[in-house]
């Protein structure tokens, strides 16, 4: 029977389109309309001189959304909310930082203004790292708050209690949805109701998961409301409805929602779920140039993206000789640079071991078990080349912006499409190329190959590995499993 078509909302059947091809459409940040000096002079002394499709897009979407500073748009309108779909690695951070430091350049009192919300305590480092290069020397605060430090430290670097009550320390809160949660609960001062941004990251995985419970507790204290001072009182803000006489007399501080990922869902329920505004959504696709120099629009059913220089193989095999395809991918073909994925903490784990039991690969593990710290050390010394292979669970590499990955090896075939398109876009980062290797069981063969063919995705070419090319590393293999099973004991 023919699958029934849900019904799409406007915004959602009719995107904004951004170039998918990075490099072929770069666009000098002087070229986009409206950024502050100061910021174009901070780009340019990060050495950027570009900005990327997505970001030439966005960026001036989300400032002409504030050019009344925080308060209603133009005319007393409420700025509409932005979704942004587009491929891992495509800017997606500097897109909504640049215009939110913007916004908040000349505010006089500090309140929370923009709330970034993150799944991983990484993702939010990366986050507000790239907050703090933007911001410094604005006098403007950003404060990270992952569970890293101690709750009453935390607690310390947002407010402050003073006679007159609370002051706020931060205008950028970039967190975790947990210890938000907790914040939000039981942090006296901690106030949301002047916020002007939310920024949900990695919105799929936040919606799919507890979060959304998180979500609705921010929207619930944005708009609680404030008794005691009459200063206040001024910015009261309704819940978004018709506007009345009374709500149009002050001026009010609208909340926007900024979404953002790589696998957006497209299915309207969820995005019901966030309550959005008039969203518009910003979302790349494939541009085909024909001869003639027309463009034909490729169907739009396509559902995700994947950077333009990805290279895909999948290789058909057994159980057993899943670690020896491995050691041959490291040893004998000399693939370095590897991010190598497996589906859980004891996978990656035991296959660490085995590999470093083995020899003649620099290998490390990448997975929650190890402290932040420890996790940063791994991270850099594989950018820098000192580690060969490292071995991960999804979790822990999620929209992690590693540098330099040749290759993607999935040692466990994903079981969805969504984790497949977040593995595989750790390479081919920015413009640049990287091939993805699939070790897929045989028995799984015909589901991965129909899950990536309902996805749209067709250029993933079979690569058979004869056993021959295996023989050679069966001895040494099978003394390091023995090696293995006496450590294990």
């Amino acid at each position: 029977s023919p699958q029934v078509q849900p019904f799409l909302p406007q915004w959602l059947a009719q995107p904004k389109r951004v170039q998918k091809r990075i490099k072929d459409n770069l666009c000098p940040i002087r070229d986009v309309p409206g950024i502050h000096p100061r910021l174009l002079k901070k780009l340019q002394m990060n050495g950027i001189e570009s900005f990327f499709p997505v970001q030439a897009e966005v960026i001036p979407a989300i400032l002409q959304s504030a050019s009344n500073g925080y308060l209603m748009g133009r005319g007393g309108y409420r700025p509409k909310d932005i979704c942004v779909s587009a491929p891992t690695g495509s800017g997606k951070t500097l897109a909504f930082v640049i215009p939110i430091v913007q916004v908040l350049l000349d505010r006089v009192v500090c309140h929370i203004r923009a709330l970034v919300v993150l799944p991983t305590k990484e993702l939010a480092q990366q986050v507000s790292k790239v907050f703090n290069v933007y911001t410094d020397g604005t006098g403007l605060k950003v404060v990270l708050i992952t569970g890293q430090k101690s709750f009453a430290k935390e607690q310390e670097m947002l407010v402050q209690k003073k006679v007159t009550g609370y002051c706020s320390l931060a205008d950028i809160v970039v967190a975790t949805p947990g210890r938000l949660t907790d914040h939000i609960n039981q942090t006296p001062g901690f106030s949301l109701t002047q916020l002007r941004f939310l920024i949900v990251d990695e919105a799929d995985r936040m919606i799919d998961d507890m979060h959304q419970n998180c979500l609705n507790q921010i929207v619930k204290a944005a708009f609680q409301v404030q008794n005691g001072s009459g200063s206040n009182m001024l910015f009261q803000r309704t819940k978004p409805g018709p506007i009345t006489a009374a709500s149009s007399c002050s001026p009010q501080i609208p909340l926007q929602k900024l979404l953002f990922s790589a696998t957006l869902t497209q299915d309207p329920e969820k995005l019901q779920q966030l309550d959005l505004f008039q969203p518009r959504l910003f979302t790349s696709v494939y541009s085909e140039k024909n001869r003639d120099g027309t463009e034909t629009e490729q169907d739009t059913n396509n559902k995700y993206t994947l950077p333009e220089g990805l290279s895909q193989c999948y290789v058909p095999c057994d159980l057993n000789s899943k670690p020896l395809l491995l050691l041959y991918f490291m040893l004998k073909m000399k693939f370095t640079r590897v991010l190598c994925f497996t589906n859980s903490r004891e996978a990656s784990h035991r296959l660490f071991l085995l590999v470093q039991a083995f020899g003649g690969v620099t290998v490390a593990e990448f997975s929650s078990r190890l402290p932040p710290n420890e996790r940063q050390r791994t991270m850099k010394e594989f950018e820098q080349g000192k580690i060969q292979l490292l071995i991960s669970t999804d979790a822990t590499a999620r929209g992690i912006d590693v540098k330099g990955v040749n290759y993607v090896i999935n040692y466990d075939a994903p079981q969805f499409i969504r984790t497949y398109i977040h593995r595989v876009g750790r390479t081919a980062r920015a413009g640049e190329t990287g091939v993805a290797f699939s070790l897929v069981l045989r028995i799984q063969e015909r589901r991965f190959l129909r899950m990536l063919r309902d996805a749209g995705i067709q250029d993933i070419k079979k690569h058979p590995v004869k056993g021959n090319s295996l023989k050679p590393l069966v001895q040494q293999y099978e003394g390091a499993l023995c090696k293995l099973e006496k450590t294990v004991k």
